[in-house]
């Protein structure tokens, strides 16, 4: 048993979710995880909701967060979401030692879908040299995530205190790619069973992604959400959503379709594996992970 890969079959298709590691936020770097995670609730009905999940703001002083990529075999394609955080820390990066347990090697990755422009979804894009990490796969992103990160937007728009970390990331790893990327701007399949999902708010042009298989389906959502009390209280947002309000209409729509559909449902922040299942409890939605016995 490897913790940090995970196996399973979705319909035809064979899925691994695949740890590049984790990383701490602390303070001062960021602010302590009650106010960086739940940055505008109001702080009288935060606490008793922090209680509920054993969480005491006052000694709640960092946040240890999983990375989480996963791998969709086809078995025509072989799809990659998200290249994880290379370089952001020293527990990040094992993107490639845990794809090589799982028996892929970089050359089997033909499709690297990217959810959007954070260092920890683009930062294995390149390695210590800035060459492709996989070089013979084509690249799928949003039009207006790249456009954001690309054409200066960020350089205004982005908060000064994480502007820099997050400039840095993207200068390094977006243009080595662009002769190998495909933008989208609608929904539509990138390949056969993965279809892409507008899921703007956290970032300008975040992706969603739905993939289906004989009848089972998997919501891929990314940053939607980073921790399972969003999913309680869908109007709290992290200080790193970029947009408050899309974010709340994002998550509202999202979490509705997973609930509806019973989908399998992963998240990229979760303790690993990050799969579960989404239900709706009045005006909000309850988490609940998958059993492992890997």
């Amino acid at each position: 048993m490897n913790a940090d890969i995970y196996q399973f079959e979705l319909g035809n298709f064979h899925c691994v979710a695949v740890s590049d590691g984790t990383h701490t936020y602390t303070p001062p770097t960021f602010p302590p995880p009650a106010i960086f995670l739940f940055a505008n609730a109001p702080k009288e009905r935060l606490e008793p909701v922090l209680l509920e999940h054993n969480l005491r703001p006052e000694q709640w002083l960092e946040w240890t967060s999983p990375y989480i990529c996963l791998v969709i075999n086809t078995g025509k394609y072989r799809v990659l979401v998200d290249t994880g955080a290379d370089g952001l820390g020293p527990n990040t990066g094992k993107l490639l030692q845990n794809l090589q347990a799982a028996g892929i090697a970089r050359e089997d990755i033909d499709t690297v879908i990217l959810t959007h422009g954070h260092p920890d979804h683009i930062g294995g894009n390149t390695d210590g040299e800035g060459k492709l990490t996989f070089p013979d796969a084509r690249y799928v992103m949003w039009k207006s995530e790249w456009d954001f990160w690309t054409s200066g937007q960020a350089e205004t728009k982005l908060d000064e205190h994480v502007r820099e970390r997050q400039l840095k990331f993207a200068r390094k790893n977006l243009p080595p790619i662009q002769g190998r990327l495909e933008l989208v701007d609608r929904e539509i399949e990138i390949a056969s069973g993965i279809r892409a999902l507008a899921a703007p708010g956290h970032t300008p042009g975040h992706m969603a992604l739905t993939i289906s298989s004989r009848g089972e389906q998997l919501l891929c959502i990314s940053d939607v959400v980073l921790h399972p009390i969003h999913l309680e209280h869908p109007e709290w947002c992290a200080g790193t959503d970029f947009s408050p309000s899309q974010v709340v209409a994002t998550r509202r729509r999202l979490l509705s379709i997973a609930a509806a559909r019973n989908a399998l449902v992963l998240v990229f922040h979760f303790p690993f594996p990050g799969l579960g299942h989404v239900s709706q409890s009045g005006d909000a939605w309850q988490w609940q992970p998958i059993e492992t016995t890997q």
